[in-house]
This record gives structure tokens, sequence and C-alpha cells, in this order.
């Protein structure tokens, strides 16, 4: 919720009669997604569960994964190859299983304070169209299937799977102790960082450490314009994040988080490729660290912290940020 009043209002909640349609009124989905439009009417409510009707946080999980596969395949040419396409896609399917699975354990653990905020009234739990029994069970099959995929990696890279359950469980009380929760989520949503280049490079280094870094950095700039939709309600409710600590110095800390997840970013690609002594490779490499940047700036031009709807469109884009070093690292794999 914002002061404007420009966010866009949840639509008016279905008949609960309906199973298939019943969560359609949740205000952040995207339109005409997968879910509403194809998925089997008596699965629906797990799939909202899981926000596979909002796959933002999917990329926002997987990209820290891409990059430190991607820059451990540049540090170590000769572990190049099928093995860094498997991680890739392992990386997207474990992705997709483990943001289902962490946002069921957050709407368990959220289960009150959602049927309090606007924005989240809507959720599957908080409404009451899945109980919390069933929603375990769900998280449950989600974390198995992910964890069998794990199983296909390197020892290391499966000890590191395994600790990423520390941050992912302790995310959703965050905002209940500290005005800083979305320290918390990029603990959790990095992790893939350090383990994707566990995975391609056969033990964790300090690239990986800088990126794991780079990424939490990133996590508060993007989260903290997501939260100041929910500004409002988390005053009434009490609950704590950066949008509400920051206020209107939001911007300022914003551009600090920008600077400090693009000297992060190049830090790790210039430890990981100074070995290598190839001009080329490490110049293109960290024009994806600024290009980065870039696009970060270009959403503080555009940021407005009292509407809605920009806040969660900015939010939406950092798919693209992301995304760009991902390609900027490929490209530099073929030079």
């Amino acid at each position: 919720m914002t002061g404007t009043g420009q966010r866009p209002e949840p639509e008016k909640t279905p008949d609960p009669a309906r199973p298939g349609h019943q969560d359609a009124g949740i205000a952040d989905r995207v339109q005409g997604n997968w879910v509403d439009t194809h998925a089997p009417a008596d699965l629906q409510p797990y799939l909202r569960l899981s926000r596979a009707d909002r796959p933002i946080g999917t990329w926002l999980l997987l990209l820290p994964c891409w990059w430190g596969a991607l820059l451990g395949a540049l540090a170590m040419p000769d572990m190049r190859g099928w093995l860094t396409v498997w991680i890739l896609v392992a990386c997207a399917l474990g992705a997709f299983l483990m943001r289902g699975a962490g946002c069921t354990w957050n709407d368990i653990t959220d289960r009150d304070i959602d049927g309090q905020v606007d924005r989240t009234r809507n959720r599957p739990l908080a409404a009451g169209h899945v109980t919390v029994r069933e929603a375990l069970i769900w998280m449950g099959v989600q974390a198995l299937a992910s964890f069998l995929i794990l199983l296909t990696f390197n020892s290391a890279a499966i000890v590191l799977g395994i600790l990423a359950l520390v941050p992912v469980a302790i995310y959703p009380f965050a905002k209940r102790f500290t005005w800083w929760p979305q320290v918390f989520l990029g603990f959790a949503f990095n992790w893939g960082a350090l383990l994707a280049w566990t995975a391609q490079t056969g033990s964790l280094a300090l690239p990986a450490v800088f990126l794991y870094l780079a990424g939490i950095a990133w996590t508060l700039f993007y989260d903290t314009i997501y939260a100041h939709q929910d500004r409002e309600d988390d005053a009434l409710i009490g609950v704590k994040s950066t949008a509400r600590l920051f206020g209107d110095n939001t911007v300022n800390w914003l551009r600090g988080f920008l600077v400090a997840s693009v000297v992060l970013m190049s830090l790790a690609i210039i430890f990981a490729l100074a070995p290598l002594a190839d001009p080329l490779v490490m110049s293109l490499s960290l024009a994806g660290a600024w290009a980065f940047g870039a696009h970060m700036n270009w959403q503080l031009g555009k940021l407005d912290i009292n509407n809605g709807e920009i806040c969660l469109r900015l939010f939406r884009s950092n798919r693209d940020a992301g995304l760009i070093v991902v390609l900027i690292f490929a490209t530099s794999l073929f030079l």
C-alpha cells in the first residue's frame, strides 16, 4: 500500500466453491499467468503457494547461481563443458523448486500477518484455501525433489546446499526482530553463487564470496523497492523493513547498495580471472558488472517510492539487470 493510493486494488475474491479460481485476487500476480489459465484447478492453490504465478522470485534466486557457475567456468577453462551445461540446467530446476519450498514456508509462518496486509490477504494460507498440514506436505515434496537434484553435484556443493536451509528457515522471522530483513533474504537468495561456483570448480574460493556479497547488496537494492508497496500496512501491524527504516532517504541508501554491488562483483571478476592474464576476457566481464550497475542506476531514475505500481515494475525489472551479467559472462566463454 502507498500513500498515493495508486497501487492496483486487489480483485474481488472469487467464489470459494470454485477451487480453481479461489486465489485469483492475489494483487501482484502476473496477469494471464499459466497457473490461472492452464494449471489443473485442484493444483492451483499449491502452485500459488510456490509463487508459480509470479516468476520473478525464481529468476532472482536463479541468477546468482548462473553468475557463480559461469564465473567458475571462466576461471577454470579446463573444467568447462557438459558439466557447466548441467549445472545451469540443474540450478534452473532447483531454483524453481526451492523458491517454491521457501515461499511455502514463508506463507506458513506469515499466515496471520498476510491476512492483515492488503497485497497478501488473498494468499492461499491466509485466505484459508490450503491447510497448514497440506502446505507442509507440499513444501516437503518440493524440498525433496530439489535435494535429489543437489545430489548430482560434488560433495562440497552438496554440503553448501544443505547449509542453505539455515538462512531460508530464518528469513520469515527476520522482520519480527530486525529492521534489516532484506539482509536475511540476501543471505538466502544469493547462496546459489557459492553453491554453483563450488559445483563448477570443486571448491569454495574468494571470488565466489565476493560474488555472494555483491548479490546481497543487490537484494537490499531490489527488495527495499519491493517493500515500499507495503510500507503503510507494515507500520500498522509492526512489521519491520528497510523501506520503513530508510523512508524518504531511500534513494541515497539504494545508491550505496548499487555501488557496493558493482564494486564487489568487480572484485569477484578480478580475483577469478587475473590468473588467466587475458585482458579481453577480463575487460568484457568487468563490463558486465558495470552494465549491471547502469541498469540499477536507471531504476533509481524511475523510482517513486509512493507509487506501488512503479515499485513493482522496477522490482521485476531486476530480472533483466541480472541477465545482463549472465549474457556477458556467457559471451566471455567463447573468446
